[in-house]
């Protein structure tokens, strides 16, 4: 047999349930400023909580404040010569040590920071740019606009990067006895932009796909708004994810691409300094005096090391499936 619904013992019972969660609720902490997140501030608040992208994000900005500053490291200039210190080991006067030229080593290590970072971050932003600019334009449009593009990058996808690298910049620098260091900087850079921009290209085509595909691209084109509108407003900063991570670890590695090109004599050349000329220096003499390759090459690996690692935990971040 049920009791009324008003009945004295049900509504003790609901009195009492409602005192107990009055108190549940009074007793639980409250955030009434918290403001909810989105992607960017949950991948911030995860990153901050990894030690790999703290001890990466250290590294990168002391070589970015070194590439920024260079005379705050050293006061000597690095290309003076004095060839009776020529492969001297290193000392007091030189930390480095001399290059086989009497060139201070950790005075040109120090200015070869910033050619080498600005080649890799130009050449990312380049291959990015282009890339995402044509991926969003296949992926939004579909068709036979995502076939013409598609089949357009698999051209320089299948190009061998150092081959490709080899025909780009000899075909620049025909007829020129010494280019000058920013035309060569600039060639460099493009050069690898031109060979990479495909897989950029690939990562933002498939997100836009996705992202096509969701309630809010519907609902505004179902409202009106233009392609590129739709394109710049709604898709590109659901995009921009996956790219931003292919990017971090894209520099690192065009950094190694520069000092690549430079070891084969076909990237950036002299007056202009870097760890990849460093180590082409240091090739006939690695046996006599090692630390002409030890110190540059150190310099490399770790740069390009702590962008590799930064780019494996901003991944991590904003990967759902690792949270």
């Amino acid at each position: 047999m049920t009791e009324p619904a008003d009945s004295p013992h049900r509504v003790a019972v609901a009195s009492a349930a409602g005192e107990a969660t009055a108190e549940v609720v009074q007793s639980a902490p409250t955030k009434k400023n918290e403001k909810p997140r989105g992607l960017w501030g949950d991948a911030w608040l995860d990153l901050r909580r990894r030690p790999l992208f703290i001890i990466a994000s250290a590294i990168i900005l002391v070589v970015l404040f070194v590439a920024a500053f260079p005379g705050l490291f050293t006061s000597v200039d690095p290309n003076v010569q004095d060839l009776y210190k020529a492969r001297d080991l290193p000392s007091a006067d030189a930390w480095f040590g001399y290059d086989n030229l009497g060139r201070d080593l950790w005075s040109r290590a120090i200015y070869g920071t910033r050619a080498s970072i600005v080649v890799g971050l130009l050449a990312t932003l380049l291959t990015v740019l282009l890339g995402s600019v044509v991926g969003l334009l296949a992926g939004y449009y579909g068709g036979w606009v995502d076939n013409v593009l598609s089949r357009f990058s698999e051209i320089f996808l299948g190009l061998p990067f150092v081959l490709g690298a080899i025909v780009i910049l000899t075909t620049f620098n025909a007829g020129v006895a010494v280019p000058s260091g920013a035309r060569v900087i600039t060639q460099v850079v493009l050069s690898i932009a031109v060979l990479s921009w495909p897989m950029a290209m690939r990562i933002m085509r498939s997100a836009a796909i996705s992202a096509k595909q969701q309630d809010y691209v519907k609902a505004a084109r179902a409202l009106g708004a233009s392609a590129p509108r739709i394109i710049l407003r709604h898709m590109l900063p659901n995009c921009l994810a996956p790219v931003m991570v292919y990017s971090t670890i894209a520099l690192g590695a065009f950094i190694g691409a520069e000092a690549t090109l430079s070891f084969l004599g076909i990237g950036l050349r002299f007056p202009v300094v870097s760890w990849g000329l460093m180590i082409a220096d240091s090739r006939n003499y690695i046996q006599g005096a090692p630390h002409l390759l030890l110190f540059p090459a150190g310099f490399l690996v770790i740069t390009v090391l702590a962008f590799v690692m930064l780019g494996d935990a901003v991944r991590d971040a904003l990967d759902p499936k690792q949270k």
